[in-house]
């Protein structure tokens, strides 16, 4: 009938041959598992599908962590740039604060001075345009003022803010001036 393939030795007796048929069955039982498997497209697709889903977590958690790590650096490079610029800030407003006051000091002795020459020499007309002028010089410096409050950055703001108490301490020398000033200016007018 059929002959058995050479590899195979043919059994001699009823008991081998019964072995090699239970053999043959459990690799035949193996091969028909193994074909069914691999034939099981829903079965793949989920394991194939759960692979990915945990490649998927894994990249999310590395990207997760690089961001945190980079957000942590940029917070760090700003927060170190803004102590260096509030630092810079600080030292260019001690500078301002320091010129501001000598220049003060250089003007209060200066209008000092001319107050006690023009004082002496002025009639009492002049003396009445003198006090209209500053209140006229009072009003655009308020008009000035508000434009300075709106459109000033806060550290120049707070600076000018200084001067101006400055300058309000010593009202009566700064009067004083700006009497000087029209005197001159109208002494000019009338050589003119």
């Amino acid at each position: 009938m059929t002959q058995p393939p050479h590899d195979e030795p043919t059994a001699g007796s009823p008991e081998e041959l019964r072995e090699q048929v239970e053999q043959t069955r459990a690799e035949l039982g193996q091969t028909v598992e193994a074909l069914a498997a691999k034939a099981d497209v829903k079965a793949r697709t989920q394991e194939k599908a759960a692979e990915v889903k945990e490649q998927a977590a894994a990249k999310a958690t590395d990207v997760k962590e690089q961001a945190t790590a980079k957000a942590t650096e940029v917070k760090e490079q700003a927060t170190a740039k803004a102590a260096e610029v509030k630092e810079q800030a600080t030292a260019k407003a001690a500078e301002l604060k320091e010129q501001t006051a000598l220049k003060a000091g250089e003007l209060k002795a200066k209008a000092a001075e001319l107050a006690h020459q023009a004082q002496d020499k002025l009639p009492d007309p002049v003396k009445d345009k003198a006090a209209q002028a500053a209140e006229q010089a009072r009003t655009a410096a308020g008009q000035a003022g508000q434009l300075w409050q709106d459109k000033a950055p806060e550290p120049v703001r707070q600076k000018a803010a200084q001067g101006a108490r400055l300058a309000r301490d010593n009202r009566k020398a700064l009067l004083v001036a700006a009497g000087v000033a029209v005197v001159a200016w109208l002494a000019f007018r009338r050589k003119g």
